[in-house]
């Protein structure tokens, strides 16, 4: 039988305070729960994100749905991590209305130290005159307590006055002066760190400078697009003699890996397509010592003349696709001599992985053509070889000629057997048909890289070159004109060669713009990014 409630006000009050009591505990335990599951969350993500890195360190890359899946466990992570702090509070609010539910603290990884080169601004906060206790006025300090908390300036804009004082002399009444200082840009108003950043978010961040000049100008420096244009246009031509060093150092290689990219140019009332093409030399696959670089060129369009005229002098080994512009570069009549080609695994193994790709299919639902069983099945053998490239890469080339004689041959018959065979038994329109013909017809330059433990399995150099500029499209949109498509080709190859050799392009630049003009060109090669940074450490170490 129930009670029944009290029916005077101390009691109800009573009772409203105990109610009241048990809601906020149970609100409290509510969020703490709520909390901690968030917390599990956050901390499951952020070990699946780095299981996944120490895969893709020791494996390399799987596959391209491997590749979207640490983006998406990166993402995921941040997201999840924002709600277990959102949810942690939430509950450390609900704690504090109780006394009957502990508040929750998440278990946080171990802060690095902030780097030291970071200057340090003390703000100390005015000790005791007095002892709380006693009163006593006769203290003494025992030492202190830093917490430290990381803050960022905004940019800061300054004109720099550079003064030059005329002098008369009594004697012979001549007029002296020292002279002007150089300029990074002929009549330069702008520093080299400038220059360097409006290059570096124009091409490496892929800011267009309308938008760099609208947030000039909101910090208080309005300055026109044209002006801004002026000085790009300006320090390209600046840069183009370090541009030429590169250029000759990417064709002396043996092995060059190329590939090229659509990019819209404004033309009258419409856009056309042009073309960056991009040669990547690139040693560090089988432990060359040559630094990598990158050199882009631009073309209005995709003509065999334009790889033929950047090649003109080069005579080694040319990874990539089967486009048909380079064909006229493998003839025996070829001068200086023809060039020997080894076609990427990668680009082949994607037309297969289009067709077995379960996840995409899923997401296209009814419409999604059928997953093939033998599409399937050549995306793993085909893995089984890329198992195998990843456990050479960064090996001497002999070793890894060795490996690939007593397992990679293997591998490769297996999978032109297999793939003859089953070939024979579809109709020519099946597209899996297709992608296996793919292969076949060219497999003679599928398979060189078995003789030459110099050639790499994919062409993959070539397509990273290539990624920013497929991200840009989206912010740039189009080349103005095809100047400014040559323009921008020279930066790319800039910026692409200092990441490559893993410089800080914005202060490589910085520091290159602001002693090119004044620096001998017998000496030129020391801003080269690999020279650069080798001084660089050189003398920091001493």
């Amino acid at each position: 039988m129930t009670a029944a409630p009290p029916d005077d006000i101390a009691s109800l009050r009573a009772a409203l305070a105990q109610a009241e009591a048990r809601a906020d505990a149970a609100e409290a335990e509510a969020a703490r729960a709520k909390a901690m599951a968030s917390n599990t969350e956050a901390l499951i993500a952020s070990l699946k994100l780095e299981i996944e890195k120490l895969r893709r360190e020791l494996y390399g890359t799987r596959s391209e749905r491997k590749a979207r899946l640490l983006d998406q466990l990166e993402f995921q992570l941040e997201e999840l991590e924002a709600t277990a702090s959102e949810d942690e509070l939430a509950a450390e609010q609900a704690a504090a209305r109780t006394t009957a539910v502990a508040a929750f603290t998440r278990k946080r990884p171990s802060r690095q130290p902030f780097p030291d080169h970071l200057p340090r601004e003390r703000v100390v906060v005015a000790a005791p005159v007095s002892c709380p206790c006693c009163g006593s006025d006769k203290l003494c300090k025992l030492g202190e307590t830093i917490t430290e908390t990381l803050e960022v300036i905004p940019r800061q804009w300054k004109v720099i006055q550079t003064v030059r004082e005329r002098f008369s002399c009594r004697a012979c009444e001549t007029i002296s002066q020292p002279p002007a200082p150089f300029h990074t840009t002929p009549r330069g108003w702008a520093g080299p760190h400038l220059l360097a950043t409006l290059l570096f978010e124009k091409f490496g961040q892929h800011q267009p400078l309308n938008r760099q000049a609208e947030r000039f100008a909101r910090e208080g420096v309005p300055l026109s697009l044209s002006t801004l244009a002026d000085q790009v246009g300006t320090a390209a031509a600046v840069l183009k003699p370090l541009h030429d060093l590169i250029a000759a150092h990417v064709m002396a290689a043996d092995r060059l890996h190329g590939d090229d990219t659509p990019v819209p140019v404004l033309a009258k009332g419409k856009t056309d397509t042009g073309r960056l093409w991009v040669y990547v030399r690139d040693d560090r696959p089988f432990a060359g010592q040559a630094p990598p670089a990158a050199l882009f060129h631009y073309s209005r369009d995709r003509k065999g003349e334009h790889p033929e005229r950047h090649l003109a002098g080069f005579t080694g080994w040319l990874q990539a696709d089967a486009f048909a512009g380079y064909n006229r570069l493998y003839e025996p009549d070829r001068r200086p001599g023809p060039i020997r080609y080894v076609l990427c695994w990668a680009h082949a193994r994607r037309g297969f992985f289009k067709l077995a790709d379960i996840a995409a299919n899923t997401k296209r639902g009814k419409d999604a053509p059928p997953i093939s069983p033998l599409a399937l099945e050549a995306v793993k053998r085909i893995d089984a070889l890329f198992d195998l490239e990843r456990t050479l890469n960064g090996k001497p080339a002999a070793e890894r000629l060795a490996a690939r004689r007593e397992h990679g041959i293997t591998l490769v018959a297996a999978l032109e057997d297999w793939m003859r065979t089953e070939r024979a038994r579809l109709s020519r329109h099946a597209p899996v048909a297709k992608a296996m013909d793919y292969m076949l017809t060219r497999w003679d330059g599928f398979t060189r890289f078995l003789g030459d433990g110099q050639l790499c399995l994919t062409n993959n150099a070539a397509e990273r070159g290539l990624r920013g500029i497929a991200l840009g499209r989206k912010a740039w949109l189009f080349c103005g004109s095809d100047r400014g498509g040559q323009r921008a080709a020279i930066m790319y190859g800039l910026i692409t060669t200092a990441k490559l050799n893993d410089v800080d392009p914005q202060a490589w630049l910085a520091d290159v713009l602001a002693r090119i003009n004044d620096i001998p060109q017998t000496r030129l090669h020391e801003l080269l990014p690999w020279e650069w940074k080798a001084i660089r450490e050189q003398t920091k170490a001493t």
